[in-house]
């Protein structure tokens, strides 16, 4: 059951990376003095949005390369313990 603990923390990682963003760019946007015309943030908001997906598939492709990878690591293990009989 171990094997799944990332996948089980990985929504609580991703909506504080969102939030993070977000809290960072609300803060850069009030910086700059005034505020950006809704059209602006529509568009930021469709690019994080894209930003946010591929970060996301790339977060599961190297999950799977770990897994696979631990899985190969278990039947060398055995492999090898088997040898050592």
């Amino acid at each position: 059951s171990t094997g799944n603990a990332p996948e089980d923390d990985a929504p609580n990682r991703y909506s504080r990376t969102e939030r993070t963003t977000y809290s960072r760019y609300s803060r850069d946007a009030n910086s700059s003095g005034g505020s950006l015309p809704s059209y602006t943030l529509e568009k930021r908001i469709e690019e994080l949005e894209r930003e946010l997906a591929k970060e996301r598939q790339e977060n599961a492709r190297l999950m799977k390369m770990a897994q696979d990878k631990e899985e190969l690591i278990g039947k060398l293990k055995e492999e090898i313990d088997l040898l050592n009989r």
